[in-house]
């Protein structure tokens, strides 16, 4: 084959896993931006921000189908092998962790116009300021460390997310005994309680993106805690 066809391929072929990159990062932004705007709807008691993530779900839904249909014609193309197809594996999956995490915010904002339409802040908002801001965090750092193929920074975030379990399950406990000490609380305490759950889940989800970070460098699966292959 000639050199001069090969090297163009090879340049062609980068330049398709830069895109994919990119893209993936670009949907990553917007469901950050989804987050974050869930949240301060719900803290604000804005239902009109609320609708407008509302609004974005589309967008990241199609995102996801762009990237898949991407990623897809990369690997019929392309044939990657080694660390070029985890490239390609790993923004597939992250792609559909940020879809789900999109899909929380959704429900999030659903939450902050039910709240906002009973018109009586309930207890538990602290709660989800401080479990809001620890998974905000994780994501992006999660993201960051990606773009910058950061196994440590990685593993660093991935390790807080156990942080904000027991913060998730102190939250719980505490509301389940404001409710039976105050039955008339239990509609709006509820909606507290599931929006604490879907924040509990974004924060899943950004480990489950830093363990794609380990993948893709290391090539070791250490998802369900399996970290023994991981030298």
């Amino acid at each position: 084959m000639d050199m001069h066809f090969d090297q163009h391929i090879s340049r062609q072929f980068n330049e398709d896993l830069e895109s994919l990159k990119t893209e993936m990062l670009e949907m990553g932004g917007l469901v950050a931006r989804q987050v974050a705007d869930a949240v301060d709807a719900l803290a604000n008691a804005d239902s009109e921000l609320a609708e407008k993530v509302l609004q974005v779900e589309e967008e990241i839904d199609r995102c996801e189908m762009e990237l898949d249909e991407h990623a897809t014609l990369i690997i019929a193309k392309r044939q990657p092998a080694a660390s070029d197809l985890r490239m390609v594996m790993s923004v597939i999956r992250i792609a559909r962790d940020l879809e789900r995490m999109g899909d929380e915010a959704s429900k999030i904002a659903k939450m902050a116009i039910a709240l906002t339409d009973e018109g009586t802040a309930p207890r538990g908002y602290t709660e989800i300021r401080h479990i809001a801001n620890a998974v905000r965090k994780m994501m992006n750092d999660a993201l960051d460390a990606y773009t910058r193929f950061d196994v440590e920074s990685a593993l660093k975030t991935l390790a807080e997310d156990e942080q904000v379990d027991m913060d998730y399950r102190s939250a719980i406990r505490e509301l389940v005994t404001y409710m039976m000490e105050d039955p008339r609380s239990i509609s709006r305490v509820m909606n507290v309680l599931w929006t604490l759950r879907s924040l509990e889940r974004i924060g899943d989800h950004a480990k489950n993106i830093c363990e794609q970070v380990v993948y893709l460098v290391k090539g070791a699966d250490i998802r369900h805690g399996n970290k023994k292959n991981l030298r």
